[in-house]
């Protein structure tokens, strides 16, 4: 099976990194309207937090929230497709900070995707000064 292709969720992606602020203080930035708006878009009210509501970004793309966890992560359908954003503690001080995307229509789909994530881990990186 080619890499990035699951029997289960299609062709997915993941990026993640390790920045150097607390847990707490990333999953707070990354709730806030300013940071939804550089991972997700620009949504009117912000990111629901509840199962099951839906929400629409700036642009027209629709989906709904699959789970919410604060400080953990959320999970939620963008369009066709399911996007996964994670945070973990690696020691003091340190996250890890992941942005999985599932569910997509094909290799080509998951490589676009790969830069898209690269480039809102850059975006989220320079909003904190991380």
């Amino acid at each position: 099976m080619p890499t990035g292709l699951t029997r289960d969720a299609g062709w997915q992606i993941g990026v993640s990194k390790t920045l150097a602020l607390p847990v707490g203080a990333l999953w707070d930035f990354l709730a806030s309207p300013e940071g939804v708006a550089i991972w997700l878009g620009a949504t009117e009210g912000g990111l629901p937090t509840e199962k099951g509501t839906a929400y629409e970004t700036a642009d027209g793309t629709v989906g709904e929230v699959r789970s919410y966890r604060p400080g953990d992560r959320v999970r939620l359908t963008h369009g066709t497709t399911t996007v996964q954003v994670a945070v973990s503690a690696n020691g003091p001080g340190r996250t890890v900070l992941t942005f999985h995307q599932e569910h997509l229509a094909s290799a080509e789909e998951r490589e676009r995707r790969r830069a898209h994530w690269q480039g809102v881990m850059r975006r989220v990186e320079e909003a904190l000064g991380a």
